[in-house]
């Protein structure tokens, strides 16, 4: 089981939001690439980098800066918000990010998420953000009549990466991840699951760990790891008791 800090930008700096909410940011950091570095020092073996300018606007604010992330860590990251069209996921990849996240433009246009899983076969993540059990797009503003777990069934054919879901009402409050929700997410879908919003404790970790025979391969943590309820290493080496090369 992979934990991946989440370096989430916004005008240039590491900042977390509460259910996804911009009026209410917190900044972390000045200096989100001092950061990337930060999280593999601590043994991050990937890296969840979200532009949320680029959510907002519909197109990446932050194409630079996540170039010089890929340039400075040695480990992958998989980057989202803005990416909404082919021309935009090749860009990213292209400036050395491994995976692409999806998410509105999944959503509104199923043939263009098929289109770039032809083309990018396996390096697309989608990106599935839930408020009451139905999607939510353009970062997190508006809501869908879709239910998460109905899209989740319908995209299981396309060679996707995995799908990451979010449960938005958890994001931020450090109240713990929604593991029905969760639940539910790995009968709706065989298609590896990234677990994200609420992980707040060595406890939500195990929770989460527990879900790994059904299809849960990671977890996205963030403002547990910059408030310290978590420490990064402690959470790693928990996944890793039981492994043959653990310590």
């Amino acid at each position: 089981m992979m934990i991946i800090p989440a370096i989430d930008l916004k005008e240039g700096k590491c900042v977390r939001l509460l259910q996804g909410d911009p009026g209410q940011k917190t900044v972390y950091s000045e200096d989100p690439v001092q950061m990337a570095r930060h999280w593999e020092g601590k043994g991050a073996e990937f890296l969840h980098v979200v532009d949320l300018d680029g959510a907002f606007s519909g197109f990446p604010v932050h194409l630079d800066l996540i170039e010089k992330i890929t340039q400075t860590v040695q480990i992958p990251i998989q980057v989202g918000g803005g990416m909404r069209s082919l021309e935009t996921i090749g860009a990213v990849l292209e400036r050395g990010a491994q995976k692409v996240i999806l998410g509105t433009k999944a959503v509104v246009s199923p043939d263009f998420l098929e289109e770039a899983c032809r083309r990018f076969e396996r390096r697309i993540l989608l990106g599935i953000d839930a408020r009451g059990g139905y999607v939510s797009v353009e970062g997190w503003i508006k809501s869908t009549s879709l239910r998460a777990i109905e899209f989740a069934r319908q995209v299981s054919h396309c060679p996707l990466g995995g799908i990451i879901y979010t449960d938005i009402s958890r994001d931020g409050m450090l109240e713990g991840p929604n593991l029905l929700a969760l639940g539910e997410m790995t009968e709706a879908t065989s298609l590896p699951l990234i677990a994200s919003g609420g992980i707040s404790s060595l406890e939500d970790v195990r929770a989460i760990m527990a879900l790994e025979g059904k299809g849960v391969m990671a977890m996205i943590i963030g403002k547990a790891l910059y408030s310290g309820r978590i420490d990064l290493s402690g959470a790693i080496a928990l996944t890793r008791v039981g492994e043959p090369d653990a310590r």
